[in-house]
């Protein structure tokens, strides 16, 4: 690539000329404030950031010599008693609340689902954007959610209309009843006198209309913090056919979405992170648009705008058209050749996102509209183990606000509590970051797969189908919610829950995703805006802030000897067919997320399992996937035979799952791709990768692979 120099950076030309050329203008701040400030970031926080790195690679050795040494399920005491010394659990200081201030309402008080998009598809992160208010009826009606999908030709005015529809009423009886009778009941509604009629059992739910207040054309209800419509339309297909004239229910769905920079894109060079940074920018402009072909049509896609409505007392009410966007950065680990420090050494990709990520944002402080009133830059911060890397990230932050000219603590950070070492020392972890901390959550995948790692040398893992049903899962996921209501995160920030990932099965996560707001979680991600609409009927059936402070009261359910309970199994029930089945499972969903990683740069997408199934994959799957089949090469309960015996059968799987795909590039049968031997690597060099993790083999690979 041909390089410039900018401040004893050597930087990628079209990088430079992304920043210079449409970063940097409208934003305030000059080209070489912000070269000297990068220079400055990239070189004086290099060796901290790789001393830290240092300090993981440490702590995992000194964990696994412990292990070699004291084989088999530890005694707790004495393993706890291990990690003290080492310092990987460090001693939890007295209670506090935290302190962040300039919070807006969607992070603080509006319970809601969650999206995550990959921002190198314009098109996606559009959707997502939107994705605040979504068509109950449309996914009532495309989807599972009623039992069974839509057969092919059927018409909405037959009964398959006829049943959503009366799901969606029945929903509103539950949700914002009436006074007497039924939603299914009415003849019409309008507005009398700042009322609804017919008057609902509680008024206060009434929060405004659109159109004449004798017929309206909308009619906007409030329950537990969110907001729904009522579209009421007599010349609509649906709406001419029923008594009320109602054409649609919009719910308030995806209250927050995070753009992500991470695990869901593939961005290895100075081309993909431009495309990245680029549609963060258009968005906080709000200029970003995307043209596709559709039905035959060319159509345009840009951001909502907000919606007006008429307040029951005849003033006016805005509500938000667009879902709040918090910005996931990548971790600490990985580097990225778009820059090149002084000493020739690739800069910290992590470093560039804070500083290249919360430029981009200026665009959109202070705009009346815009995505945050509050005057507030939200970022997710990924991976980080332990309050040592949390208290970097800190400084990371104080620096980039000092070189934007931002108010300390402008930038406020969402922690990821996916790593074991965050777990067990999560009440610090938000200690440090009291004055900007947004957001905590919890996630199975990578938290399984660093769960693996870490334990390595214990011995064999139980069957990864199983890990949900150990006591440390149980335990970690209560704990992560005990403490961010110790410490004060209800009203203030989100306290998260994990991923539904079968996108297609929308009516199970009906019935089982109601779990994550009684768990405690004021918020929980979905993989589509479909999904975020049907998980918005979740949070009206309950008042997840009054079951955090209910759930507070009682103080803490978890214990830490429950996290700290290592998955092993002897593996003596395990049938030949077992092994195999798990080999073959491991190795097939590896393969299906690993080949279009690398051939075509696709971070994450609806991977058919081994079943066929439709499942939303990234690096935290492909991690606990690649680091089980580690495990059980690394204790002998499989060879090397077998499990390159499974990787070329499913290779050959994963062919005929793509067979569609015209420019989908087979790996079978000669198995010398760049994809497979990723794949591979990722097993076979498995237990020999920092904490697991995916991403050194894939940005190597497809790098590989782009040249």
């Amino acid at each position: 690539m041909t390089r410039v120099e900018r401040d004893g950076l050597q930087v990628d030309q079209t990088l430079s000329a992304f920043l210079e050329e449409q970063a940097l203008p409208g934003s305030g701040i000059e080209a070489s404030t912000f070269w000297s400030g990068l220079s400055t970031l990239l070189h004086e926080f290099a060796s901290e950031n790789r001393a830290l790195l240092s300090k993981r690679a440490y702590l995992q050795a000194q964990i696994s010599g412990w292990h070699q040494a004291n084989p088999g399920r530890p005694d707790p005491a004495a393993y706890k008693s291990m990690l003290q010394e080492i310092g990987y659990l460090v001693p939890e200081g007295p209670d506090f609340s935290i302190e962040t201030t300039n919070i807006d309402p969607e992070i603080a008080t509006i319970p809601g689902a969650q999206l995550v998009v990959p921002i190198t598809n314009a098109r996606y992160a559009l959707n997502a954007a939107n994705a605040r208010w979504g068509s109950l009826y449309d996914a009532l009606y495309g989807t599972d959610a009623l039992g069974d999908g839509p057969t092919p030709g059927d018409s909405p005015t037959r009964d398959r209309g006829r049943r959503v529809v009366a799901w969606a009423k029945d929903m509103l009886d539950k949700v914002a009843p009436l006074a007497s009778g039924s939603h299914a009941d009415v003849a019409g509604y309008s507005i009398e006198g700042g009322a609804l009629v017919p008057a609902l059992a509680d008024p206060g739910q009434f929060a405004g209309y659109r159109g004449d207040a004798s017929a309206p054309s909308a009619v906007l209800l409030k329950n537990n913090h969110l907001h729904l419509e009522l579209t009421i339309d007599r010349s609509h297909p649906i709406g001419g056919t029923d008594a009320a004239g109602l054409a649609d229910v919009l719910m308030e769905a995806a209250i927050t979405t995070i753009i992500d920079l991470e695990d869901s894109i593939a961005a290895v060079d100075a081309e993909d992170k431009i495309l990245a940074y680029g549609n963060w920018l258009g968005l906080m402009k709000g200029d970003l648009t995307d043209t596709f072909e559709k039905g035959g049509q060319m159509m345009t896609r840009a951001l909502n705008p907000d919606r007006e409505y008429i307040a029951p007392d005849g003033g006016e009410i805005s509500l938000k058209g667009r879902s709040m966007l918090l910005l996931r950065n990548v971790g600490h680990l990985m580097t990225n050749p778009a820059i090149l420090t002084r000493d020739g050494e690739e800069a910290f990709e992590g470093l560039m996102d804070a500083l290249i990520g919360t430029l981009c944002a200026l665009h959109d402080l202070g705009k009346p509209s815009g995505n945050s009133v509050a005057g507030s830059v939200y970022v997710v911060k990924p991976k980080m183990h332990g309050p040592e890397e949390v208290a970097f990230t800190d400084k990371i932050f104080s620096c980039v606000e000092n070189v934007l000219g931002l108010a300390p603590n402008t930038v406020k950070i969402g922690i990821m509590d996916e790593e074991r070492r965050t777990t067990v020392n999560l009440k610090e972890c938000i200690r440090i970051a009291k004055n900007r901390v947004c957001f905590i959550n919890t996630g199975f995948l990578d938290r399984t797969g660093d769960e693996i790692h870490t334990s390595m040398e214990a011995g064999p893992m139980i069957r990864k189908a199983d890990m949900k049903g150990e006591r440390w899962i149980a335990a970690y996921e209560d704990w992560n919610v005990d403490i961010g209501l110790a410490c004060g995160l209800s009203g203030r920030a989100q306290i998260g829950k994990g991923m539904w990932a079968m996108p297609d099965l929308m009516n199970a996560m009906l019935d089982q995703k109601i779990g994550h707001p009684k768990a405690g979680a004021n918020c929980a991600w979905v993989p589509s805006p479909t999904a975020a609409t049907l998980h918005a009927t979740h949070y009206h059936e309950l008042d997840v802030l009054a079951l955090q402070d209910d759930m507070k009261a009682k103080g803490r359910r978890a214990n830490l000897d429950d996290i700290l309970a290592v998955p092993l199994s002897d593996g003596s029930n395990w049938s030949t067919d077992e092994v195999s089945q798990e080999i073959r499972n491991n190795a097939q969903g590896i393969l299906g997320y690993v080949v279009r990683w690398i051939d075509a740069g696709v971070g994450c997408s609806k991977v058919p399992d081994i079943n066929d199934i439709g499942l939303m994959e990234d690096r935290a799957t492909c991690r606990i996937s690649s680091q089980h089949l580690a495990n059980w090469l690394h204790h002998g309960v499989v060879s090397e035979d077998q499990v390159m015996e499974a990787m070329q059968e499913m290779a050959g799987v994963v062919d005929r799952q793509n067979a569609e795909d015209s420019g989908y590039e087979n790996m079978a049968p000669t198995f010398d791709g760049v994809a497979f031997k990723a794949a591979c690597d990722l097993v076979f060099d498995g237990v020999a990768q920092p904490s697991g993790y995916t991403e050194p083999v894939l940005h190597r690979r497809r790098l590989e692979k782009k040249g």
